[in-house]
């Protein structure tokens, strides 16, 4: 909560609306009451007309008027405040996630990130437009009442002191046990809302492997969860209100009694003073309650604050590049890791103190079991993510000492599934390359690629329209599209990520041959699986476990690494089978 009222306070203007109408409001109440009291007395016990009495009418009409207006005010201002800080919280997050788009990506699932940017930021509104606005509103309305009801009896004024802090009391009792319920309820509802989107996203691969049953299950329980947990907080929210009305109740009652035994039986008020305070005292309590009511929904929104800010306070591990540029050679640069580990948070993965060489022109492989840290290896040394320990060299300096550009200009990235924008295949294509890629280069890049023959075959050729993510297109064809513009690029250094997994033989063979002809001109890391892509290897870095186990040539390892002759004779039983 303290951040949320940091954030309210920043915002003057609209504190200083807030206590001028809270002000007004409590004289509005007060006048109100007066007005009322005045026109019963003269009417029903002076016998006074209607027509004498059209000021108090008129002053009535106004003072309710005014009464509404405040009222209005202090709420719009509330949903004006929530509004600023919303766009403030979204802003702080995405800037976050754009500080380090890759640690964003890799840590936790894009779904709980929707979750927090939408829910749990929606779910602080509540702050502003119920709890805030009632906490200044309270804080003058009940005094300005009291001093009302002092004036003109302070034995009821007396009472309502003694009374009123019963309502704080139980409102604490209660608020405390609100807010961790709805920090649960927000749990279970990032875990339900991050399960849904994240499930959606892979449908289709759920589909192909007869998954999608086990997630629909896992959906419903998330969706129990969060039903739960929201019941949970609804019983407290009916408790808070039970108990506010019968200390509101008990309290009214005393003073209604106080008041009549002092007006019937001592005759030690009179008619105008006990109607007055018996209008005012409801008023009293009211505005109590309904701070009650909203330190509730105040609590809620602590707990949707908790997640946005333990988001926020997540440690980064920001990329900051140098200004150097790369050697100027033709040669691929020599590439070292020295030391380098890497975590993605406490108690996460982690990669532990990897140190390698990966000379130009090797085709090396890395390999090792699912979660072993390949992927990782890759994004380190494509300078995605920095260490958190150690260095990556290349040609004898710091990796974030050039020039981010000057790097990536170097690097060719070909992943399991490339990513293809919504737009032709040239453009696709040219993704690779620069800006001033002619259409005759990036002819030669498909030839070299294996998808030329392929796409004149089509009725618009390398200007047929493919849909965001490559629709239209088989995986394949997405391989052959992200080797063209390799091709295209002809950077120093290629890293495949698993690229021949799902593939059918032909363009699998067609693969080899084009990672053959890049292999003239580059460095080539693999993430490997098939053996006979391992066996073809310079090199071959074996990870397990987050640590590096061994490298050597594929016949070195199966006699030197237990580990991986074990993996090797599993991968041929397979193929003999």
């Amino acid at each position: 909560m303290k951040k949320l009222k940091e954030k309210a306070q920043a915002q003057k203007k609209h504190r200083a609306i807030l206590l001028f109408s809270s002000l007004l409001l409590g004289a509005m109440i007060v006048a109100q009451a007066y007005f009322i009291v005045t026109i019963v007395d003269r009417i029903f016990l002076q016998g006074a007309s209607v027509s004498e009495l059209l000021p108090e009418f008129g002053g009535l009409l106004l003072v309710l008027l005014g009464r509404g207006l405040f009222t209005y005010i202090n709420g719009r201002t509330g949903v004006r405040m929530a509004s600023i800080v919303k766009k403030e919280f979204r802003a702080e997050l995405l800037a976050k996630f754009r500080r380090n788009p890759m640690q964003a990506s890799l840590k936790g699932q894009s779904g709980e990130k929707v979750s927090v940017m939408m829910d749990s930021i929606d779910e602080i509104e509540a702050f502003y437009t119920k709890y805030y606005p009632q906490m200044i509103q309270t804080t003058f309305v009940p005094i300005i009442i009291l001093i009302a009801v002092f004036s003109v009896n302070w034995v009821s004024g007396l009472t309502m002191v003694i009374t009123a802090p019963f309502i704080p009391i139980f409102m604490i009792i209660i608020g405390q046990k609100t807010q961790k319920k709805s920090e649960e309820q927000m749990e279970k509802l990032a875990a339900f809302s991050g399960r849904f989107l994240d499930t959606l996203q892979g449908l289709s691969t759920l589909k192909y492997f007869g998954r999608s049953k086990e997630q629909l299950e896992g959906i419903r329980e998330s969706s129990i969860n969060y039903r739960e947990a929201t019941m949970d907080v609804l019983k407290i929210a009916f408790l808070s209100t039970l108990m506010m009305e019968f200390v509101s109740m008990l309290s009214m009652a005393i003073i209604a009694l106080e008041v009549g035994l002092r007006l019937v039986i001592y005759n030690q008020l009179s008619f105008f003073t006990a109607f007055f305070v018996l209008v005012l005292a409801p008023e009293y309590y009211t505005s109590l309650k309904e701070l009650g009511s909203a330190f509730h929904a105040g609590r809620g929104s602590t707990g949707a604050a908790n997640r946005v800010t333990s988001e926020l306070e997540q440690e980064e591990q920001p990329v900051e590049w140098g200004d150097n540029r790369l050697l100027g050679s033709d040669s691929p640069p020599s590439i070292e890791f020295k030391r380098v580990g890497f975590t993605y948070g406490e108690g996460s993965f982690a990669l532990k103190e990897i140190s390698a060489e990966i000379a130009p022109f090797k085709e090396v492989a890395i390999v090792g079991k699912s979660g072993a840290g390949k992927t990782t290896f890759l994004h380190l040394l494509s300078g995605l993510v920095s260490p958190s320990e150690g260095e990556i060299i290349v040609d004898g300096r710091p990796i974030f000492s050039y020039q981010e550009s000057a790097w990536f200009d170097q690097i060719g990235y070909i992943s399991q599934n490339p990513y293809l924008f919504s737009g032709t295949i040239a453009e696709n294509i040219a993704v690779g390359g620069t800006s001033q890629s002619t259409r005759a280069e990036i002819v030669i890049a498909s030839e070299k690629a294996g998808i030329a023959e392929l796409v004149e075959g089509l009725d618009d050729g390398y200007d047929t329209f493919v849909g965001e993510g490559g629709r239209g297109l088989s995986g394949g064809e997405k391989q052959r599209v992200a080797l063209a513009r390799a091709f295209l690029k002809m950077p120093s250094v290629v890293i495949f990520d698993e690229p021949t997994v799902g593939l059918d033989l032909q363009t699998e063979r067609i693969l080899q041959r084009s990672i053959k002809e890049l292999a003239k001109g580059s460095t080539i890391i693999t993430v490997a699986h098939r053996l006979h892509t391992i066996k073809n290897a310079d090199q071959i870095l074996f990870l397990a476990e987050g640590s590096l186990v061994a490298s050597g040539t594929h016949e070195d390892l199966v006699t030197q690494v237990p580990e991986y002759a074990e993996m090797v004779a599993v991968q041929q039983g397979g193929d003999a089978s």
